[in-house]
């Protein structure tokens, strides 16, 4: 069945938003911006940036909450409800806050590994999500991997070690971190999906049963995490800590107030975080109406698109220097993603040859009908 205008809409918009979330956090990393001590430096606050991450998820609760309100009720006083706001909403919001902690944790971590890495490499390790996944779905979930989904982990810990090794020997053009700046920041990454691995478990394991509209519960995780994070942001202003967690030895783990400084001072910087808490709510309310209008595999095929997206804007803007060793990484992550989500060739095939019967029948009957009719217009 051919994507309506509709569809094709909430795909641009999934793509183009994603897109703009990674590359808006990377650029307000590399903006240099006067700060609290007059002194000219990069933006480097990954705690301040996860928080604005969970600000624009916070968004998506008052976009629940707005349409639930249009939709509640129709003119004539019965009950609509929408499919963004279909579901339970009886429940208990805390039964969320441990996925929104993992979600935090994952996501600081993130940050900070992404201001010492490639913004391409960023978002291809966060596809070693789905190894930690299968085995910790296999440990806790009691779910037995097909071998296909065994054999589409090993692509993707293999695409993993390339695109590794191409970090490792590639040069970067903007010469701004150094080959242990890039590993660090890789590893922490990978580091990173663990944590979020558990939080997916957790949340398939004692959040899926409830039947949660999915606008409202990434609405009420970043309900937690922002305001959990906001409160951890007064200790960590008086925590000295080294790199690769700050710029120099002995600057504060995060200093909220130099952050808010720095965007003051600097346009781009304003701008660089605006993108990023809009660009995540419309990318996760156009993800979650791509998983309902099309399916779960369409949506991380478009997160691979989206992959590609952020690889060419990081080569034409950020500096990066192709090799090939990260395209041929790249294509084995694809691979190792689309054998775990039952994503091939056969299945493909047939898809779209279901696709292209369906619309020759249809076309076949509008023909007959124009037929039809022109034959009783006859004299």
């Amino acid at each position: 069945m051919a994507w309506t205008r509709f569809q094709v809409f909430l795909a641009l918009l999934m793509v183009f938003t994603g897109s703009i979330n990674t590359i808006s956090t990377k650029w307000a990393d590399t903006i240099k911006s006067v700060g609290r001590d007059g002194e000219l430096k990069n933006f480097d606050h990954p705690f301040f940036q996860a928080s604005t991450m969970f600000l624009g998820e916070l968004m998506c609760l008052v976009l629940f909450k707005t349409l639930y309100i249009i939709y509640s009720r129709r003119a004539d006083g019965t009950e609509d409800v929408s499919e963004l706001t279909k579901g339970n909403r009886n429940f208990n919001p805390l039964i969320l806050y441990i996925p929104a902690i993992c979600d935090m944790t994952a996501t600081s971590i993130m940050y900070i590994g992404l201001n010492l890495t490639f913004a391409s490499s960023f978002q291809m390790f966060r596809g070693s999500v789905i190894v930690f996944v299968g085995l910790l779905s296999v440990a806790f979930l009691n779910r037995n991997l097909e071998r296909r989904e065994w054999s589409g982990i090993g692509f993707v810990i293999i695409g993993l070690a390339v695109v590794g090794v191409a970090d490792f020997v590639s040069q970067n053009g903007e010469q701004q971190h150094n080959k242990n700046d890039v590993i660090t920041g890789d590893m922490l990454i990978v580091i990173a999906q663990i944590i979020q691995a558990v939080q997916m478990v957790v949340e398939e394991k004692f959040v899926r049963g409830e039947n949660i509209p999915s606008l409202q519960a990434v609405g009420w995780e970043g309900l937690f995490g922002f305001v959990t994070l906001a409160l951890l942001q007064i200790p960590f202003y008086f925590i000295h800590a080294v790199p690769p967690l700050t710029q120099r030895s002995g600057d504060r783990l995060e200093d909220a107030i130099d952050a808010l400084v720095q965007i003051g001072n600097s346009i781009p910087l304003f701008f660089a975080i605006l993108g990023t808490i809009i660009s995540i709510a419309f990318f996760n309310f156009a993800g979650i109406s791509v998983t309902k209008e099309m399916s779960a595999t369409t949506r991380m095929v478009l997160d691979s698109v989206r992959t590609i997206v952020i690889w060419v804007f990081s080569l034409a803007f950020f500096g990066q220097a192709f090799h090939w060793l990260q395209l041929f990484g790249f294509v084995l992550l694809i691979t190792g993603m689309c054998l775990y989500n039952g994503i091939t060739f056969t299945s493909t095939y047939g898809y779209l040859n279901a696709v292209f019967a369906r619309r020759s029948r249809r076309d076949n009957l509008e023909e007959s009908i124009i037929n039809t009719n022109a034959e009783e217009t006859e004299p």
